[in-house]
Formats: C-alpha cells, sequence, structure tokens
C-alpha cells in the first residue's frame, strides 16, 4: 500500500523523522543572525506550509469518499509561501495551481479572511465557494488579487504581461478606471515545464520586447522548478541556462526549500522589480510530491528510491530544522502545530462538505456572463471636443462613405469618449493598418493609446486580456482572421472564462477587431482569404459581431465598446474585408453600398437583425458578404417569381433570438439561409436546425453555404463560395421545386 499511497507515507515520515531529529541537511548554510527576519515570521510561513500540506492529505481523503473531485495540490512547492507574505497583496498575482501554500500566506496580509473554509468549499465545489461559486478547484480571490487559473500550465503567462503593461500605462494616463495602484507589480508563478509552452515563451518574449525599446514591464516571473512535467525530467539546467543571461531580464535563483534564503531573495525580487519596473525571473529550486496530481502515479515512471529522495527533501522538514536551529520552535512544538492543524483542516473540510452544491443548468449557467462591476458609460462626445480631434476631416462626416471609413471614424468617436480605450495590433499605428482602417488614429491620440504590437497573435489577445485587469477597454486588432488560430486558447481558455470561474468578480471586457471572410480575389490560401467563423461557435458568453455595410458597423461597434464598459462584455468584431472599400451595389457608381456616418449616439443592440423588404414568397437568412450578395440577387429572384421576398441580416451571430427569427419569417414557408462560411460548422448550419426544430409549421428550408474546400487565388478565389448567381439558382429551386 505504501508503495502507491505516498501522501500516507510522506504524513507519517514528518512526524517520525522530527521525533527523531532525522532531518534533511541545509543545501546552503543560513541563520536568522544578520537579518531582519523575526522568528514569528518564520512560524507564520511554517504554519501556512503544514496548512497547505493537510489540505492537500485531506483532499485525497475527501475524493476517496466522493465529496471532492480534484486533487492535484501543492506538496513540495510549499516555499512559495514566502512569495505570499513578501509581496502586498495589492500586487495581482497570476498563480501557478501549486499555491496553497501562497494563497493562506498572503490572506494574513487581509484581517478577517477565512482561506482555508474558502479553499475547503473550492475542493468539494460547493455554490457558497467564494471566488468560483461551486463551477472548479481554483486558487483565486477578488480581496487578494488573485485572479482564478484553472489547471494552468502557462497560459496565463501572456495575460500576466499585459496586466504588467498596463500599470504605468494606465498611470500616465490618467484613467479613472484603473484598479492597480501606480507603483504595483504583477506576479506570475508556472511550473518548469511551463516555460516550453508556446503562451509562456511569447509571454517572455513579449516582456522583453518591450524593454528592449525603454518600455517598463513590472513583472516577476516565478518559475517553480521540481525538474518534473507530469513524468517528463526536465534537463539539468534548462531553467538557469534559458534565463540567466536573458536579455531585458533580472534573474534570480532561490532555494525553495529554505525559507530564509527564500524570504532574503523575494524581497530582492521584489525591491529591484519595484524601483526599475522591468522583468525579473525568479527561479525557485523545489520538489515534487504525491506525484502531479491524484490521478497520476508516480511509481509508474520512478524508482522507489527516487521518490524517497524527494520526499526525505520535503520541505516542510528543512522548514523545521531551521525553525529548531534558530530556536524559534522545539520539536516537540513543532508536532504540535503539525497535529492541531490537521484538527482545523479535518474540521474546516467536513463542515465545507456539508454545505450546498451547484444543481440545475440554469444555476451553472448564471456566471457565464456575470459581471459584479457595473459601471455607467461616459457622455457621448460633444461637438467641440469632436472637431478639435478630427481636425479637417469633421466635415467629411457628412458624406456618404464605405465601411472602412465609417469604422475609422467611429474608432475615433469611441476613443474620444472612453479615455481608457486602447487600439493595437500588428500595423495598426503609423501606418494605420493594412486597410488603413485605424488610419490616422495615432496622430490623433497617441504612442500611449495607438501602438504597434509584436507580430504574435498570442501576446496581442493576451496583453488585452491583461489590460482588461486595470481597467481599460481593450480595442485590439488581428490583422487576418486566419491569424487568429495563432491564439485561439487566449480567447477560449482565459478571456471566456474568466467571469464563469469568478462568478463575475473578474472580468475582461474587450473588442477584438478581426478583418476577414472571404472574396477576395488578391488573396490566395487559408492564411488571408479564410471563410470561417466556426472557432467562435461555441464560446459561451463570447458576442460574435458580423456588420455588412459601414452603417451597421459604426453602430454595432459603439454598442459592443459600450457593453464592454458597463458589463464587462467581449466581443469578437468581424469585418468583412471584402465589402470594406465596397461603394456599390448593382452597378458602377451607383453609390448603394455608400453610407453617410451615423449620429455619433446611434447604436444598434445587441441580437438586433434588420429586415430588407416585406414579401412573403421567400425569406433569405444572411450575413456579412451574403447580405451584399442576396441583396444583388433580390430584383432577378423577385422577377422571376414574380413576387416580392425579404432578406435577413443577422448582424449579430452570437445568441441568435430563433423565436423572433420565426416571427420575422410570419407565414412564409420557404427560407433559404446563405452562409459564406464552410458548410461544415458554419452558422447557418446551426440555423437551419434551431428553426426546422422550433418553428410551428413545415418550413421549406435549405442552407446554400461555401464548400468545404480551403480558397485559392485569382479567378477561382469565388468558385466554391455562394454567388449572387448561386443565390438566384438557389432560391428559384426552393421555391419552385
Amino acid at each position: 500500500m505504501s508503495l502507491f499511497n505516498r501522501a500516507e507515507v510522506i504524513d507519517r515520515n514528518f512526524t517520525q523523522f522530527v521525533k527523531e531529529g532525522n532531518l534533511p541537511p541545509a543545501n546552503m548554510s543560513l541563520s536568522l543572525s544578520g537579518t531582519h527576519i523575526r522568528p514569528s515570521e518564520l512560524i507564520s510561513l511554517f504554519e501556512s506550509q503544514v496548512l497547505s500540506r493537510h489540505m492537500d492529505l485531506r483532499s485525497r481523503l475527501l475524493k476517496d469518499e466522493g465529496k471532492c473531485f480534484y486533487t492535484i495540490g501543492s506538496a513540495g512547492h510549499e516555499g512559495n509561501a514566502v512569495f505570499g507574505k513578501v509581496f502586498p497583496y495589492t500586487n495581482m498575482a497570476f498563480l501557478h495551481y501549486r499555491s496553497g501554500a501562497f494563497f493562506l500566506e498572503r490572506s494574513r496580509q487581509i484581517p478577517g479572511t477565512t482561506p482555508l473554509y474558502d479553499m475547503a468549499l473550492s475542493f468539494v465545489a460547493s455554490s457558497e465557494d467564494p471566488i468560483s461559486g461551486g463551477r472548479h478547484k481554483v486558487i483565486g480571490s477578488k480581496k487578494l488579487n488573485i485572479p482564478p487559473q484553472t489547471s494552468t500550465v502557462s497560459s496565463h503567462i501572456p495575460k500576466a504581461v499585459g496586466a504588467a503593461l498596463s500599470i504605468d500605462r494606465a498611470h500616465s494616463l490618467d484613467i479613472y478606471e484603473r484598479e492597480l495602484a501606480d507603483d504595483s507589480i504583477v506576479l506570475c508563478s508556472f511550473g518548469d515545464a511551463s516555460v516550453n509552452h508556446t503562451a509562456a515563451l511569447s509571454g517572455f518574449n513579449t516582456s522583453a520586447w518591450v524593454r528592449h525599446q525603454g518600455g517598463y514591464v513590472p513583472i516577476v516571473f516565478i518559475c517553480e522548478d521540481n525538474g518534473l512535467g507530469i513524468s517528463v525530467p526536465t534537463p539539468e539546467n534548462w531553467i538557469r541556462d534559458s534565463f540567466a543571461n536573458r536579455p531585458g531580464f533580472e534573474y534570480i535563483t532561490c532555494d525553495g526549500l529554505n525559507l530564509i534564503d527564500l524570504i532574503q531573495k523575494s524581497k530582492e525580487a521584489e525591491s529591484f522589480c519595484r524601483k526599475n519596473r522591468t522583468p525579473v525571473f525568479l527561479h525557485m529550486i523545489t520538489v515534487r510530491l504525491m506525484g502531479h496530481a491524484g490521478s497520476d502515479i508516480e511509481s509508474g515512471y520512478h524508482s522507489l528510491k527516487e521518490i524517497e529522495v524527494a520526499e526525505f527533501n520535503d520541505p516542510l522538514l528543512h522548514s523545521a530544522r531551521i525553525l529548531i536551529e534558530n530556536k524559534c520552535l522545539s520539536a516537540e512544538d513543532i508536532l504540535t502545530l503539525y497535529e492541531s492543524s490537521r484538527i482545523t483542516v479535518g474540521q474546516v473540510c467536513k463542515a465545507a462538505a456539508l454545505r450546498p452544491k451547484l444543481s440545475s443548468g440554469e444555476r451553472v449557467m448564471e456566471s457565464i456572463t456575470a459581471n459584479r462591476k457595473k459601471q455607467s458609460a461616459p457622455p457621448v462626445p460633444n461637438k467641440r471636443d469632436r472637431e478639435s480631434v478630427f481636425g479637417k476631416e469633421f466635415d467629411r462626416l457628412k458624406h456618404p462613405h464605405h465601411m472602412a471609413k465609417l469604422i475609422n471614424y467611429t474608432l475615433s468617436d469611441i476613443m474620444i469618449r472612453y479615455k481608457n480605450t486602447l487600439v493595437f495590433g500588428e500595423d495598426v499605428a503609423q501606418k494605420g493598418g493594412v486597410y488603413h482602417v485605424t488610419a490616422n488614429l495615432y496622430e490623433q491620440f497617441g504612442v500611449r493609446r495607438v501602438f504597434n504590437s509584436l507580430l504574435d497573435e498570442t501576446s496581442i489577445i493576451g496583453s488585452a486580456i491583461g489590460f482588461a485587469h486595470n481597467g481599460f477597454i481593450p480595442i485590439p486588432e488581428i490583422q487576418f482572421l486566419a491569424y487568429f488560430h495563432n491564439a485561439e486558447d487566449q480567447l477560449r481558455g482565459e478571456a471566456a472564462t474568466l467571469p464563469f470561474f469568478s462568478d463575475g468578480q473578474f472580468t475582461n471586457p474587450m473588442v477584438l477587431r478581426i478583418p476577414g471572410l472571404a472574396y477576395q480575389k488578391g488573396f490566395g490560401g487559408h492564411f488571408h482569404n479564410d471563410n470561417s467563423l466556426a472557432v467562435f461557435r461555441d464560446l459561451p458568453g463570447v458576442v460574435l459581431a458580423c456588420p455588412s455595410n459601414g452603417s451597421d458597423a459604426a453602430r454595432m461597434l459603439r454598442t459592443a465598446v459600450r457593453e464592454a464598459y458597463e458589463n464587462g462584455s467581449l466581443t469578437i468584431f468581424v469585418e468583412p474585408i471584402a465589402l470594406y472599400m465596397i461603394k456599390d451595389l448593382h452597378q458602377s457608381k451607383d453609390g448603394k453600398w455608400n453610407f453617410r456616418y451615423p449620429d455619433v449616439d446611434e447604436e444598434i443592440p445587441m441580437g438586433k437583425f434588420k429586415e430588407y423588404g416585406k414579401g412573403n414568397a421567400l425569406n433569405i437568412i444572411t450575413y456579412g458578404n451574403g447580405l451584399y450578395l442576396s441583396l444583388q440577387a433580390r430584383p432577378e429572384i423577385e422577377k422571376k417569381l414574380k413576387k416580392k421576398i425579404k432578406v435577413i441580416d443577422l448582424r449579430w451571430l452570437s445568441d441568435i433570438d430563433i423565436p423572433k427569427i420565426l416571427k420575422a419569417i410570419g407565414t412564409c414557408v420557404n427560407v433559404l439561409i446563405v452562409d459564406e462560411c464552410r458548410r461544415t460548422g458554419c452558422h447557418g448550419e446551426g440555423l437551419l436546425a434551431n428553426l426546422v426544430s422550433e418553428s410551428p409549421k413545415p418550413l421549406n428550408i435549405k442552407l446554400h453555404a461555401a464548400e468545404d474546400s480551403f480558397i485559392p487565388l485569382g479567378e477561382a478565389a469565388t468558385v466554391t463560395l455562394p454567388s449572387m448567381e448561386s443565390i438566384i439558382e438557389n432560391a428559384l429551386e426552393l421555391v419552385n421545386g
């Protein structure tokens, strides 16, 4: 039994080894003499370490009883209690999942907190868990400035960097909404195996890139190095050799088994980062105990001797030795503390296990778009302020323009109204974007609010999440739709889940602009001419907008930013590139796809679609390029049918209101869904299923979507896509049978 139940062995060993005085030797000779460390500090840290250990031990027992469901623990990493003490709780901390001791020790900074009970509620998935409401075992707290992370490997590192970037930016811009103190820094902890992950490399590179140019990145990266990634050993000296001489980083190594060294090195890291506003890589060498997680059997890849060597290096045994050597506590005192902590944790967990659980889908889902921090949007900008920003361009607002220009005007008005908005991405500043949609913004608002990112989509979205943590409303741009896939985990795994796993206490309001979709003959391949939005279909709580014309784009973009400001919403704003410069609809120079800039206070509510025509012979439901093509096809369809038809532009592709769509369809039975995206996984696919299942009458319905193909270059660029001709053909076939 002991071969597999290492938790029991480690627990028993601690008591036995302390009694016998059989304690591991120090890796370095350090004592309290000559330091400013008080014995009471060591005792407090040790107590947090012990409580964290007993939480790990108890969670395994609860799992055996079916009362706990996720037992990845902190054993071996209890040295991070020091970080919880040294770094003030005002410093936002994005934590590794082995941070139980950190959480317990940081809680001591705020009187009246109940960290053991809070952790226990999370372990047993109680609906009273104060951070996630029972949705996941997470370490997090709004009071303690710890956004929750779920099974984090390194996907949190880019947003931690973004939060660090935001601090000095928010101070210099003096934004009212900022949440972090002007002199604060950011902590970000992770394991040694995590540094190899693409998200980690993105975060490190972004920090170095900004620092190389003289920018401020006040972040302490804490690598808790136990030498393993589940079962795969980290190569010897890999972390040291990768980071000790990294440009832009201050590298500090510390012994994760020695409280005194940890305190001294942590204070050094904290002081250096706060003073210099530059990244520090704090490398903590430690061990991992009890395997990777509850289901991990370490004996499958380590010999018993290797396991026992690691267990004798238990940080609690090292701490016990330090306390005894420095006459802070006796062995008897330590054992008394250890056993009393066991009783305390047991009682707390027993009480927590009795608390209510989530019991319905409605309760689970109510936090998907929750937002505990409501605020009212500032007033729309007045004429004087607008004139001062637009300059000579102000008079041109009255003239009709194509979509790209109207989006550009809208961004200017938004940035005048919302002082906490930022526009950034590849080439968006001086160049004004590939399609000049962000032209003039750099000149109007300056480099602090409009700036170029490095060529890395992960850092763009990650930074946006981090900026949002500090009161900003980021409006980042991903240059092409297909580029988004390089970083989709930042949206799926980080941004979309944050309100859900924090019960709305943390949100990342954002409007992510993405030029995309098809019908561009000048671009081929999946990397520029990409007609798939499937990746956004199954993201709960994320708003997806796709305007078809400039007037709608302006009003929808205003709505998206206001909703981000007031309700913490996250919108993906997909702009059809092929419609950016379009001015005509039916014939050259008819100007029917040129629109006047809407009044500055006009918006389009989320979910509201638009109907073109009142005919009852056929309903075409579409969006984006599909609307443009369907309106081109409408005269010919009506001519052939000798009847009027209706075209519906969805505009908002998330949370499509099926009952209202059915009401708009009315008594008509012929419905053609036109979707420019690939048939498999497109929004039209889901729309068809929903309309059929919810319609009170049988519908004669068909989906006309793009072929399941990538898009070639030149004249062949549109052959797999719906066209005006194919829409006419499908419409007539549908109605005439």
